[in-house]
């Protein structure tokens, strides 16, 4: 599956750059993010990135491997599938709340709506960064090269990403 495929490499990435800077962050592909204070449903992001130094004031994981503070998680990556409105509309605002500073949706396929991708709809990934509780948007297409504040020197385009799941 192209969607799994793609989520994977993004995880093999992300994990070299970890391994390599000595980073106290471990990427946990199962992990459930929650509000406390939320009705909402648990989201089960693609591929997450957690701040092993956090986790010690995280109420529930140990339990649960439960997420339910945003400053634990450096990374949320979403691989945008046939149900792109989760990802755009409701997992958005969910971790805009929940405090989570950087967000990144990879619409590998352009399947999202013109008014997040754009007229012509293209492969876009949107790179959202928390400033003043707000997510800033950025968005990466064909050869620009994705920029992370969490990860600078990951020096992946965005064209390197769509490929993996062409195939």
């Amino acid at each position: 599956m192209t969607h799994e495929k793609v989520a994977g490499f993004l995880a093999s990435k992300l994990s070299v750059n970890i391994e390599r800077l000595n980073l106290p962050f471990f990427i946990h592909r199962q992990g459930l993010i929650k509000a406390i204070d939320s009705d909402k449903l648990a989201y089960i992001p693609d591929v997450v990135v957690l701040d092993d130094n956090a986790m010690e004031n995280e109420p529930m994981w140990k339990k649960r491997s439960t997420i339910t503070q945003g400053k634990s998680v450096k990374l949320a990556i979403e691989v945008v599938s046939t149900n792109w409105q989760d990802d755009y509309l409701t997992k958005l605002g969910e971790y805009e709340k929940l405090g989570i500073g950087e967000y990144w949706i990879v619409d590998y396929l352009g399947l999202g709506g013109r008014r997040y991708i754009g007229d012509p709809k293209q492969p876009t990934i949107s790179v959202c960064n928390l400033v003043e509780n707000e997510y800033a948007i950025n968005l990466f297409r064909g050869q620009d090269v994705v920029s992370s504040p969490t990860f600078p020197e990951l020096n992946l385009t965005a064209e390197q990403i769509f490929q993996v799941g062409q195939y």
